[in-house]
């Protein structure tokens, strides 16, 4: 549909500029290329007052003038429509021109123009379109938005994308600045592995010279040591026996009380004393067990039995523990024993080696001390960068709030002149109306005040010529009453005589002309 209108518009119809379906909306949205087709077709008398300007003012004149020809035409068309086109919407436009398409054929198909199909409409409706074009105008002029919020409009776009700039532009250093330290950092700390890594190569090649260096003497085991562990031995032994003996001791003296039972007593110890010789003496126990069939005492016989077995066990634990418990201790003095040896035959090498050693220390205090140095004045650093980025980012936020304090002022100003300019043209509108209104109103009230006067002195009807005489100056706008006398006309007249010369030159004219038409009326 839009290459067959660009083809008929291009072709045909020939406008000023070339239209393409791309470009079709934008083309049409100003109006003017509507009003020069309609212009074409000898419909737009008033085109030459059309505009090509794109701003809202002259959008308003060319869709304000072209609507009543468009009703003319019998286009629908209202201010929703020229809304639509003024905002570029998609295909309001290619609507519009092909209902001005099948309109305009039909007007060439019948051969009527303007003016014709002007004369065939009736006087009431015409009336009501009339009505419905300044209903219309008024509407639109609501619906458009005026140049002036659009200026502004754009005006604190224009700022507002200023604004987001700055802003994207600050965070972009701030997060430049936060990579570049992040990025000092990493080589610090990177630096710091480094420094380590070869501090510690150096220490392991000190360390592997020293060792180098030191002769290797094979340590001799100290008797001291093995006499005392023999000795600590059999003197746990002796306790362990000394304690045995004693619940032994006890034992039979609590046997010894019971004089009825005393070979069983005697063949239970003997079985205590030997535990080798139980296999052997089993079925002679078992007799004897049965031989005395007390209960109560065979219990606690087992009992007691179980007990013994119980505290040799924990016995041989504390004694075990005990081993285990010294065992430690000598061999924490043997390596603190070996430890001073070795540090003794470190420090007897030669005084050469302990000057160095000395000098190492004292190198590594100096790094220590330099190191904490670095590390003190690069907190100094950061904390100075961080104090002037803060400094810069209040800076920018002071400009960019006092900026735009400055353009709500100069805005605040703007309105107030184009209040006070618009105060300024309806006064002189009021004014120019007033000055007019007034002027035919005089006019009016002299015509009127002539005529009563004329009425009054004669008692008798005005002379046709008179009448038309003054009908002719109230028409074209000139004084009926005598402004300044004439008779002697100086060389320089005023300016109410140049009136009345007018208004003789005026009625000579009118009194010529027909005299013209006199003899073709009398024939």
């Amino acid at each position: 549909m839009t290459d067959i209108l660009c083809d008929w518009l291009n072709r045909e119809v020939k406008l000023s500029r070339a239209v393409d379906p791309e470009s079709f909306s934008k083309e049409f949205s100003s109006g003017y290329l509507i009003g020069e087709l309609l212009n074409k077709y000898e419909l737009q008398e008033d085109f030459d007052q059309f505009s090509q300007s794109r701003l809202a003012n002259a959008k308003l004149n060319n869709f304000s003038r072209m609507e009543p020809t468009l009703q003319l035409l019998g286009v629908q068309f209202d201010q929703n429509v020229a809304r639509n086109i003024m905002m570029e919407q998609h295909g309001a436009a290619t609507k519009l021109v092909y209902q001005l398409y099948v309109a305009l054929e039909k007007k060439r198909k019948a051969g009527l123009t303007g003016i014709a199909m002007d004369a065939m409409r009736a006087s009431a409706p015409m009336k009501l379109r009339s009505i419905g074009t300044e209903i219309y105008r008024e509407r639109l002029k609501c619906l458009v938005p005026r140049q002036t919020d659009l200026t502004l409009q754009q005006i604190s776009d224009t700022f507002r994308n200023k604004n987001k700039y700055l802003e994207s532009k600050i965070a972009h250093m701030k997060f430049a600045e936060e990579e570049k330290a992040k990025r000092i950092q990493e080589e610090k700390k990177i630096q710091d592995v480094e420094k380590k890594v070869v501090e510690k190569q150096r220490q392991h090649e000190i360390m592997a010279k020293i060792q180098a260096a030191i002769i290797q003497i094979p340590k001799p085991v100290p008797q001291s040591a093995v006499k005392a562990i023999e000795a600590q031995k059999l003197l746990k032994k002796k306790k362990e026996a000394e304690l045995t003996y004693a619940e032994i001791r006890k034992f039979e003296q609590q046997m010894r009380k019971e004089p009825s039972f005393s070979r069983l007593t005697e063949s239970t110890m003997h079985v205590m004393m030997h535990p080798q010789e139980l296999d052997n003496s089993a079925p002679a126990i078992t007799e004897l067990l049965n031989t005395y069939s007390d209960d109560e005492y065979i219990r606690k016989i087992q009992k007691r039995l179980e007990e013994d077995t119980f505290a040799r066990e924990q016995r041989e634990k504390r004694r075990r523990k005990m081993l285990r418990e010294q065992l430690v201790a000598h061999e924490a003095q043997e390596e603190a024993y070996r430890e001073e040896q070795l540090i003794n035959r470190l420090m007897r090498q030669s005084q050469q080696e302990r000057r160095i050693a000395v000098q190492l220390m004292h190198v590594r205090h100096e790094k220590e001390v330099l190191w904490q140095n670095r590390i003190y004045r690069e907190k100094q650093y950061e904390e100075r960068r961080l104090k002037e980025f803060q400094e810069a980012l209040d800076r920018e936020a002071a400009l960019a709030k006092q900026e735009k304090i400055e353009l709500e002022e100069q805005a605040v100003k703007e309105k107030e002149l184009h209040a006070k300019l618009s105060a300024e043209r309806a006064e002189a509108r009021y004014k120019k109306h007033y000055s007019i209104c007034w002027e035919v109103v005089e006019q009016i009230i002299d015509l009127s005040t002539k005529i009563g006067e004329y009425r009054t002195l004669t008692n008798n009807l005005i002379p046709v010529r008179l009448m038309r005489d003054w009908k002719e100056l109230f028409l074209k706008g000139k004084p009926i009453y005598e402004q300044a006398a004439i008779d002697p006309l100086p060389a320089e007249p005023t300016p109410e005589q140049l009136v009345e010369l007018d208004k003789m030159n005026l009625l000579d004219e009118k009194d010529y002309d027909e005299y013209k038409v006199l003899p073709t009326d009398t024939a």
